[in-house]
């Protein structure tokens, strides 16, 4: 039996204006640029300010001339016959607010800072692979097949497809026939002839032997490739000795076979590859300098563009609120003209509380780690998360994260993402609260200046921070190894 019931509950729900204002702040300064030309696609009423204007007020919208405001009337117009939804133009065109949309900030560069975002021009891996067929004589179906290897080729130079998956692909995308030994002929060219030395392989293990196989073949070479053909896990494993009374070499003969594999590549595309463009450079999204001793934050003038209401927009709502006739066509064209002018502005207000925020949250973390952006060493920063700095600021603790998420701070000590800012914190023997960044610095410190042929344990190292104030147990000696990509001892030993 269906039964109706009420029910009285609380729900925080979100306005889609809060969600888009929560994407602004968590998106960095080099992607900012591409957000502000989406939405002004999207909305004739935005636009981009002229740079000859420097009127403090170019963003709002009460830049009506007194004699016009005089001229307007306080008619109520309806939209539409049966509703009575109402459009007060005179309030909309005069008194919409009092805000202040410049951005003469004490924290903005300003015009002094260069605005042209770095390019990168490049030929990737695989166009670079491309351009090496017209070594091969080959015919037209030839040419189709290999260009389909070169392009299962990944970014480290690895042929990740079996010959039958190639020909699968190449029957059914291309209308391709071809055959195993044909597509094999193929792989065995391009590892031949193809640089860089060693693409094309199916492993590691092949692509070190390939490399080897382009050197003259000296008895040294033969070491090589009798240790990684015979030996290789016991290689992977830096289980020399067994190597060497194997191979029956002496320590400087076996040293100079060891060197020489070091020395190959074992990701023969990784000088062309690039996984994510947006990465390949740091565009900082503030700057942080160091005045006589005074900390002076400053904004990437990119997070503040200069953009203003469309001119032509205004215009014509004042057009028709001085008009006489409106008509039920004029009314919803008023109705589309004002949504599109309250969605400029509200971008223009998110774009400033984007910058108020990013600010805010900035300045928090300077004055939290002073004495880091004084000195710009890493063991004076303060155990610091993220609540501290919500705490500081009053903003939620997601808020915060937004902003740490993917922006970068430039120092004299060099670019930080803020992240690295953050960290847990750690008691010392003497009770002294000590984040877990200064424990990783000294931990990398000390692992740095062992003697590589007899390199510490965890054990060691566990040992080694207890004498210096840190008890910690050897179980966290190897997280924070591990987090600092640190191999353990056995794979750090060198000859």
């Amino acid at each position: 039996m269906i039964r109706q019931s009420q029910q009285q509950r609380l729900l925080q729900k979100l306005s889609p204006q809060q969600i888009q204002l929560m994407k602004l702040l968590q998106i960095p300064t080099v992607n900012l640029e591409e957000r502000i030309k989406e939405e002004i696609e999207e909305n004739p009423a935005l636009e981009y300010a002229d740079e000859t204007e420097t009127d403090k007020d170019e963003f709002n919208l009460d830049q009506t001339d007194n004699d016009q405001d005089e001229s307007s009337t306080d008619e109520e117009v309806e939209l539409t016959d049966d509703t009575a939804d109402k459009v007060e133009l005179d309030d909309f065109l005069r008194a919409e607010d009092e805000g202040d949309y410049g951005y003469d900030s004490d924290y903005y560069q300003g015009d002094q800072e260069e605005k042209s975002t770095p390019v990168r021009v490049e030929t990737s891996f695989h166009e670079y692979l491309l351009g090496q067929l017209s070594l091969l004589e080959l015919n037209e179906q030839q040419e189709r097949v290999a260009e389909q290897i070169i392009g299962s080729i990944d970014d480290d130079g690895y042929l990740r497809r079996e010959p039958n998956a190639l020909i699968d692909d190449l029957a059914f995308g291309q209308n391709v026939h071809t055959t195993i030994e044909e597509v094999q002929s193929l792989i065995n060219q391009i590892r031949q002839h193809f640089d860089p030395p060693g693409v094309c392989a199916w492993s590691l293990q092949e692509c070190l032997i390939l490399q080897l196989n382009r050197l003259p073949q000296t008895k040294e070479v033969k070491d090589c490739i009798a240790i990684i053909d015979q030996y290789f896990n016991e290689f992977t494993k830096k289980h020399y000795e067994k190597i060497q009374r194997h191979l029956g070499l002496n320590d400087d003969d076996f040293r100079k076979v060891i060197h020489q594999i070091i020395k190959l590549n074992p990701k023969p595309g990784s000088a062309f590859a690039v996984q994510n463009k947006a990465e390949t450079y740091v565009i900082p999204d503030f700057f942080v300098f160091n005045n006589n001793g005074k900390l002076e934050l400053s904004l990437n003038s990119k997070n503040a563009p200069e953009l203003r209401v469309s001119e032509g927009y205004r215009e014509m709502m004042k057009a028709y609120d001085r008009g006489d006739k409106k008509d039920k066509k004029q009314k919803e064209a008023v109705l589309f003209i004002k949504q599109k002018l309250d969605a400029a502005k509200w971008f223009i207000d998110a774009i400033k509380q984007r910058q108020h925020t990013l600010l805010q949250t900035m300045q928090a973390i300077i004055d939290f780690q002073t004495e880091f952006f004084l000195s710009g060493d890493d063991t004076s920063l303060r155990p610091m998360i993220l609540k501290d700095i919500a705490n500081i600021t009053y903003l939620d603790v997601s808020t915060v994260s937004r902003v740490a998420n993917s922006k970068f701070v430039q120092t004299e000590f060099g670019t930080y993402k803020l992240k690295y800012f953050f960290s847990e914190s750690l008691q010392t023997e003497s009770g002294e609260e000590v984040s877990t960044r200064e424990v990783k610095s000294i931990l990398t410190d000390i692992i740095s200046k062992e003697n590589k042929r007899k390199p510490f344990s965890d054990d060691k190292l566990t040992d080694m921070l207890l004498e210096k104030g840190y008890n910690i147990a050897r179980r966290t000696v190897a997280k924070y190894r591990e987090q600092l990509n640190i191999p353990v001892a056995r794979l750090r030993k060198e000859l």
